[in-house]
C-alpha cells in the first residue's frame, strides 16, 4: 500500500485494509505494504547490549473475560513474534491483564518468543515486599521475568531492593522504573539518579512533549533504556480521532509511512534515547499497523520539525 497526494490514509482506513492483509503477512505471506521487505528495526539496551525491537505493545485493555476477545488477544500474542515484534508491556494495576497474558501465552507455547515486561503495584500492603513481586510470576505463569519496573514510585524504597536481588538471582533479567504523569518527573529523575536502572518507561507523543526536555536526555546520558508509553495518546485520550478525516500527507512516504499511526511512532522512534515504544494494541489490524512503523527509513531533526508543524496546524 502506497501513499498518494491527497488520499486519506485515517488509522480507520488503514484497519480496514490491514483485516484482509494482516494475518496472512503476519504468517509470511504476501507483504502487504512495500516495506515489509526491509527488516524490523532493533535497538540496544545499552546495560548488555542486547537487541530488542523497537515496537512493542501495550497491554492495559487485556482485562477481558468474553471468548471473543479472548481470542483476538490471543491472536495478538501469537502474531507479534511472526511480524518481528517481542516486548509485551503488562502491570499489575491493568487488573488481570498479567493472568490473561499468563493463560494466553502458556496457551500458545511462545514464551520464549517474548519480551515481558511488567510493574509492581501502586497501592496495597508492601510489609512483604517479595511476596508482592512473587505474585506476578505466579499471573504471568513463568519463572524468569525480562524486565519489572517500579509503578509510579509506589513502595520504591520497600521494593527496589527485593528487584536488585532477584535480578541478581537471574529471576528478572531487567529492572526499572515508570510513570506517565509529568508531575511525578522530578521523583524519575531522582530514581535514576540513584539507582542502577537497566529500564525507564514515560509518555511521549506529539501531543505530550514534556519527558525529552529533561528525562530522555538524562537516560542518554547515563545509559538507561527507554519505552514510551501512551505514543498515540493512550487510554487518557488518544489522538488519533483528530486525525481519522484528515489526509495523510504525500512526504510521509519519504520515511515509509503509510498511515497516521505509523508516522506518529516513527515520530516517537526517531527521538534520542528511545529505544522502543508500546502503544496498546488488542486486535490485529491495529497490530500489524504498528509494527509497520518499525520498518523503514524514520525522521531525522528536520522532519520531525515537519510533523510538529503539521500537528500544530491542526489546531
Amino acid at each position: 500500500m502506497s501513499t498518494l497526494s491527497g488520499t486519506s490514509m485515517s488509522r480507520r482506513t488503514v484497519v480496514k485494509g490491514a483485516v484482509a492483509t494482516g494475518i496472512a503477512a503476519a504468517l509470511g505471506r504476501v507483504p502487504a505494504f512495500a516495506a515489509d521487505a526491509l527488516p524490523m528495526l532493533t535497538r540496544a539496551i545499552p546495560s548488555t547490549g542486547e537487541q530488542l525491537p523497537v515496537i512493542g505493545i501495550g497491554t492495559n485493555a487485556f482485562d477481558v473475560t468474553a471468548a471473543d476477545e479472548l481470542a483476538t488477544r490471543k491472536d495478538v500474542l501469537q502474531n507479534l513474534p511472526l511480524l518481528g515484534g517481542r516486548l509485551v508491556d503488562t502491570a499489575r494495576g491493568y487488573g488481570r491483564s498479567e493472568e490473561v497474558i499468563g493463560q494466553l501465552v502458556a496457551e500458545l507455547g511462545n514464551r520464549k518468543s517474548l519480551f515481558l515486561a511488567t510493574k509492581t503495584p501502586m497501592a496495597g500492603d508492601l510489609s512483604n515486599p517479595q511476596a508482592v513481586v512473587d505474585e506476578s510470576f505466579k499471573r504471568l505463569r513463568t519463572d524468569y521475568i525480562d524486565l519489572m519496573e517500579i509503578h509510579n514510585f509506589y513502595g520504591t524504597d520497600a521494593l527496589m531492593p527485593v528487584l536488585k536481588e532477584y535480578k541478581q538471582a537471574k529471576k528478572l533479567r531487567y529492572i526499572g522504573a515508570t510513570t506517565s504523569f509529568e508531575p511525578q518527573y522530578p521523583q524519575l529523575l531522582e530514581v535514576m539518579r540513584k539507582h542502577p536502572l537497566d529500564f525507564i518507561q514515560v509518555n511521549f507523543s506529539i501531543d505530550a512533549r514534556l519527558s525529552a526536555k529533561e528525562i530522555l536526555p538524562l537516560a542518554k546520558e547515563k545509559g538507561i533504556a527507554v519505552l514510551i508509553n501512551m505514543p498515540l495518546g493512550g487510554r487518557r485520550g488518544s489522538f488519533m480521532p483528530k486525525l481519522a478525516d484528515k489526509p495523510l500527507p504525500a512526504w510521509a512516504s519519504e520515511i515509509d509511512a503509510t498511515s497516521w499511526a505509523q508516522l506518529m511512532l516513527k515520530y516517537n522512534l526517531s527521538q534520542p534515547g528511545v529505544t522502543a515504544v508500546i502503544p496498546g494494541t488488542t486486535i490485529m489490524a491495529h497490530l500489524r499497523d504498528n509494527q509497520q512503523a518499525g520498518r523503514g527509513r524514520l525522521p531525522d531533526a528536520a522532519m520531525r520539525k515537519r510533523i510538529e508543524d503539521l500537528w500544530a496546524s491542526f489546531g
